[in-house]
Order: structure tokens, then C-alpha cells, then sequence
């Protein structure tokens, strides 16, 4: 099964398995994280688990305080996650409406392996891997325009959604909800993907 992104170093390898372990709530907000425990899990010096927290801290999903040492984020409180999504919403929709005309085969074909990636964990009732092909969608919608500063603005808020991932009443609506994106983008219907994408994130 493919993972969420190509791994090229020792630290990014790390910070994955971490971001895997927040997202599927296997490490819940406000756990504590400490280098030599990480260290003896991984099997490695403590310097690439340091360089996974600043990553993960650069991501939204960790926080460090002095004296206090890395902990895992808290979720975004009732009264900001609305900010939250619709900043979310803002960036996807202005990034899909900037790409829509310049849209090749090639990229509806990434989109459509990772589709049947989501409908596969839906089907397992894997909530760990559909985290991660869920954002593996949305982040292959952002990397396709030609700004990549925004990537740089959407991750953060992205992650720290997810920390929320709200399919478990019905986890099949992930897929579904993800088809019609994709199923819009193929008949060329710009408004009904936007649409579509909008719906999605909440």
C-alpha cells in the first residue's frame, strides 16, 4: 500500500510514522514525547527524532514549550474550528479554481489510484490509512498548482483537521464525498467540483 508521501531521509521517515500514530489518535493531544523513548523505538541516535519534532512542529502537530518539552497538539478549540475550515476551504477552492482549465489525464489518474486507496481502508474500516490517503488527495490537489508556497500555508491547517477526522458514523461517505470530486473534475464541471470539494471539507 502506498505511503503518504516519498520518504528520503531517516527524520522524515520518523516524523511519518508519528504523524500516522496523532492522526489515527494512537497519540492523543497533549501526550507527552520524549527523544530517548523515541530514540529505543526507532532504533536510532536521538538527533533524526529531534528533527522529526521540528518537522511535526512546523506541521501543527506537535508543540514545544519551554520546560516542558514536546507534547502533541490540542485539537482546534469549538469556537476556531470554523476558522480552521474555512481557511481550509479558501486555499483548496481558490487552488482547484486556478488549475481546473490545465487539469491533464496524467493528474486525474494519480487521483483516481488514490481514490480507490480511500475506498479500500473505507472497506477495511481502516481509519490510519484513510487519514493518510485522504490528505495524500487533497495534498496532490495543492501541489499541482504552480505556487508552492501554498502548500506551505495548507499543510498546517490541513493536519490539524485531521486531528478531528469526523467519518466514523459512516466512514464510507469518504469515498463517496471524494468521487464526486474527482467524478466533477472528470465531466469538466468546475462549479459542481468546487461544490463537491467544499462539502468535503468539514
Amino acid at each position: 500500500m502506498p505511503e503518504f508521501e516519498i520518504f528520503r531521509t531517516l527524520p522524515e521517515q520518523i516524523a511519518a510514522r508519528l504523524r500516522q500514530d496523532i492522526l489515527a489518535r494512537q497519540l492523543k493531544p497533549g501526550d507527552p514525547l520524549r527523544e530517548v523513548d523515541l530514540s529505543k523505538r526507532f532504533g536510532v541516535s536521538r538527533g533524526p527524532v529531534r528533527e522529526a519534532f521540528r518537522q511535526l512542529t512546523q506541521q501543527g502537530l506537535l508543540v514545544l514549550e519551554p520546560n516542558k518539552g514536546v507534547r502533541v497538539a490540542e485539537n482546534p478549540s469549538d469556537e476556531v474550528r470554523p476558522l480552521v475550515v474555512q481557511l481550509r476551504r479558501t486555499i483548496e477552492v481558490f487552488v482547484l479554481n486556478s488549475i481546473f482549465e490545465r487539469v491533464t489525464d496524467d493528474d486525474i489518474e494519480v487521483w483516481d489510484e488514490i481514490l480507490r486507496e480511500i475506498k479500500a481502508a473505507c472497506v477495511a474500516n481502516d481509519l490510519k490509512s484513510l487519514t493518510d490517503h485522504d490528505l495524500r488527495f487533497h495534498q496532490a490537489i495543492i501541489q499541482s498548482h504552480d505556487d508552492k508556497d501554498l502548500f506551505t500555508l495548507w499543510q498546517p491547517i490541513a493536519m490539524r483537521m485531521m486531528m478531528q477526522y469526523n467519518r466514523l458514523d459512516d466512514i464510507m461517505e469518504s469515498y463517496r464525498e471524494h468521487k464526486r470530486i474527482l467524478d466533477a473534475i472528470r465531466a469538466d464541471d468546475k462549479r459542481a467540483a468546487i461544490e463537491a470539494l467544499s462539502t468535503n471539507i468539514q
